[in-house]
């Protein structure tokens, strides 16, 4: 997802304000090496037990039904979701409710169709508000969401049918955590 900080006006999914870039992953915490001891760092302090974790990231962007290339109801989004990057949640905010015979879709990456929801799995009952997005049962899904991979990976949506729905996907990760269970 291109974001260009600092632009007046500023374009979609860009804040207007200047930003800070960093190559992430983004670790916080105060104790970054455990000590040995066990012991557990009170407020501000700086030894015991390691107390870093992953901050969570987003992406989001505004999407369609209908396609932004060549095949019907087929919509590769920007959101590119970094290598080894473990996805919490997704979510769409659908803004214009989804039409035609069927107001599915399913989620899946530039290498893989069904990759992080079976095809279908996404029902927005042609309706508007907040659609939650899961991996549901598939082993395959569920894996791709516990770890992307060694690669990035480009998120892509296919509408069960073309029809004039509209919305906003949010994806929520945590960048290269690499965990596999």
């Amino acid at each position: 997802m291109q974001i260009n900080p600092g632009q007046s006006p500023n374009p979609n999914g860009s804040p207007a304000q200047p930003a800070t870039k960093l190559t992430g992953p983004f670790l916080a915490g105060g104790v970054f090496d455990s000590d040995g001891t066990g012991n557990l760092a009170g407020v501000g302090g700086v030894t015991g037990t390691a107390n870093v974790g992953y901050a969570v990231m987003a992406q989001a962007q505004p999407i369609t039904q209908a396609t932004n290339g060549t095949s019907p109801g087929v919509y590769t989004t920007g959101l590119v979701i970094p290598a080894q990057s473990q996805i919490l949640s997704m979510t769409l905010m659908v803004t214009t409710a989804f039409t035609g015979g069927a107001t599915t879709l399913g989620v899946g990456t530039s290498a893989s169709a069904t990759a992080l929801t079976a095809a279908n799995a996404v029902v927005t009952s042609g309706a508007l508000g907040l659609v939650t997005i899961t991996p549901g049962t598939g082993a395959t899904q569920i894996g791709n969401w516990d770890n992307v991979g060694n690669t990035d990976v480009q998120i892509v949506l296919t509408s069960t049918n073309t029809g004039s729905g509209a919305g906003t996907l949010t994806v929520t990760y945590v960048q290269g955590i690499n965990q596999s269970s």
